[in-house]
């Protein structure tokens, strides 16, 4: 930790212990924290250093948005020329990504210890200020304790800022001390930070502590640690997000991704994000890469630019039923024009098995961004660390660990399911073909609901109708209602009828076999997870807590085999095994901590 420690301990300023060895004067060519922490703007711009490391390279910034391998069976990257990063799954202690997030997240932690050993250094101070800032630096050091937690397992718990280049030796704790301190850290913040109010997205209140919480229980439910009675835990906390009237999901889910991309917080869906903000223009902007590297490929200035470094697999792409809004979202049906005007884009055809490998991901879309001109190389688009949608789901798998399928968690997950259903169109059937038809007749739909379909004929009769998509969402069938009526004109025939038969709420539900037991509904929620928060950095994680993280990727790895051969991403699945469920702890702590030991399986 030598390197470390040199950094913290002169980000945090409090180096005035070890210059008394030296001097007998006051030290007057750096701050001391004694003089400082004193007003509420000093701990105001402490807390922002704190929160600062969230949109450090190797987590928000772009390791966990694509680097880090957190995508899981989701989706790939698919640049063969970055080849020593963690996505690849052929990486050792010495990876420089790895020890980067060591790092970042030790620093985050000094930043906060600093904080919390000075926040009371002004008594005067307003005591409720004070304690809000002692909340949030709380929740944020027990953040970056659990990320570590999460990718290393037991790891040194510091709670005292570094005042010494010299203290490198820590000695790790046992993973549930690590999450004990990470509970201990977030349950003392859940009293101390506001409520929800009207804040932003990108600072911590009472729901984004309780809802990471609940994924933090979670995660101690699950393997390697395996303390199921946290379930309850993870129940209650999420059950306390549910039921705080200032939530709610945003009836579109599209929507929620395009108000991100327009710096828009709806702290209604998104409890939580890692905050990003310029174009990297200027001297105040904090731009990331989100939207930029993993989204649908643009080379259109106009649109925004995106190189699209994250495709997605056929696992994924097979993994919704029709219906499901979130997957003409969430896979792109279109590819964006190379010039024309901003958003300008061609519906394509869906892809063959072979072909869908290269199809990228679609959740972050610059053509939506506000802030112009858009910058090349950065984007301003915020990262959604926890959204409402993932604290309803984690309710239901808590309930169902502890009681199975209860309709209270059945309930939860089509709450879900709900707002991404289709109110479209479901099935048109040709009921006479008509005759004399020369060329395709007009379409048309009653209702105003939307749907836009052309005809397709043969041998003089209509023999069905194609669906064109919608300009934003890709949906393809419009929204009703009532079946609109529909109508067949010109095309020099006659007699062509049709009829239609419209989605309804229940078509979204749960279907009966999913909650036929515990296990067949946990299958089912690990399913939806993967529909509702793909890309969103937690797949890997949830895959690890579940413990079919190897299966998953060597499922993935089968299935590229199948249906393209032998590309270079299938060694990105292939590789995988059970040592990758936890990095190694990087080399460089290894050399200079002596009381640290290695992971199972990277000696």
């Amino acid at each position: 930790m030598k390197k470390i420690f040199c950094l913290l301990a002169a980000l945090a300023l409090i180096t005035a212990s070890s210059c008394k060895k030296f001097l007998d004067s006051k030290p007057s060519d750096f701050l001391s924290p004694a003089n400082y922490y004193t007003t509420a703007a000093e701990l105001e711009t402490a807390l922002a250093g704190v929160y600062n490391i969230l949109s450090h390279s190797s987590l928000y910034r772009g390791g966990i948005v694509y680097l880090n391998g957190f995508e899981g069976d989701e989706s790939y990257i698919n640049r063969s020329t970055l080849i020593n990063y963690p996505f690849t799954f052929d990486y050792t202690a010495t990876n420089p990504t790895i020890e980067s997030f060591w790092f970042a997240c030790y620093t985050g932690i000094n930043r906060a210890n600093a904080l919390l050993k000075n926040v009371d250094n002004n008594m005067a101070l307003d005591a409720t200020l004070r304690d809000k800032v002692r909340g949030q630096a709380l929740f944020l050091r027990g953040y970056y304790l659990y990320l570590l937690a999460q990718n290393f397992g037991g790891v040194p718990v510091l709670l005292t800022p570094s005042t010494s280049v010299e203290a490198t030796d820590a000695k790790r704790a046992s993973l549930k001390e690590t999450y004990d301190q990470v509970l201990a850290d977030m349950e003392k913040a859940e009293t101390l930070v506001d409520d929800i109010g009207t804040a932003k997205s990108s600072r911590v209140n009472k729901s984004a502590v309780r809802g990471i919480l609940a994924r933090v229980c979670l995660n101690m439910a699950g393997k390697p640690l395996n303390d199921q009675s946290k379930y309850e835990a993870a129940r209650k906390w999420a059950k306390m997000v549910i039921d705080d009237a200032a939530h709610a999901l945003n009836p579109s889910y599209a929507d929620v991704f395009i108000k991100i991309a327009r710096d828009e917080y709806d702290i209604k869906e998104c409890i939580w994000e890692a905050e990003f903000w310029g174009n990297g223009m200027d001297a105040y902007s904090m731009a990331g890469n989100n939207a930029r590297i993993n989204g649908p490929a643009s080379a259109n200035a106009n649109t925004g630019m995106c190189p699209a470094y994250v495709n997605i697999t056929g696992k994924f792409y097979n993994a919704f039923t029709p219906g499901d809004l979130r997957k003409p979202w969430c896979i792109p049906t279109f590819a964006y024009a190379a010039s024309g005007p901003r958003g300008n884009k061609t519906f394509v055809q869906p892809p063959t098995p072979t072909s869908v490998y290269l199809v990228n991901a679609g959740k972050y879309r610059r053509e939506y961004e506000l802030l112009l001109p858009q910058n090349i190389n950065t984007s301003p688009q915020n990262w959604p660390i926890l959204r409402f949608s993932d604290v309803l789901l984690m309710y239901a798998e808590a309930v169902n660990a502890i009681s199975g399928p209860a309709a209270e968690a059945v309930d939860a997950v089509n709450r879900v399911r709900r707002r991404a259903w289709s109110k479209g169109i479901k099935e048109v059937l040709i009921t006479n073909g008509g005759a004399g038809y020369t060329t395709a007749p007009a379409v048309a739909f009653s209702g105003g609901g939307g749907a836009v379909a052309t005809a397709t004929i043969s041998g003089g009769k209509v023999t069905g109708i194609t669906f064109t998509p919608d300009a934003v969402t890709g949906a393809l069938t419009g929204t009703y209602t009532t079946p609109p009526a529909i109508t067949f004109t010109g095309g020099g025939g006659s007699g062509a009828t049709a009829t239609a038969t419209i989605y309804t709420a229940a078509d979204a539900d749960v279907p009966a076999s999913a909650t036929a037991s515990k296990e067949s509904f946990l299958a089912f929620l690990q399913q939806e997870r993967f529909r509702e928060l793909n890309c969103e950095g937690l797949r890997k994680h949830d895959l690890i807590r579940w413990g079919v993280f190897v299966a998953a990727m060597q499922e993935v790895a089968d299935m590229i085999q199948q249906d393209v051969g032998a590309p270079s991403y299938l060694l990105r699945f292939r590789s995988v095994t059970e040592r990758h469920n936890i990095w190694p702890i990087p080399a460089k702590e290894m050399t200079l901590n002596r009381l640290m030991t290695q992971n199972p399986g990277w000696e």
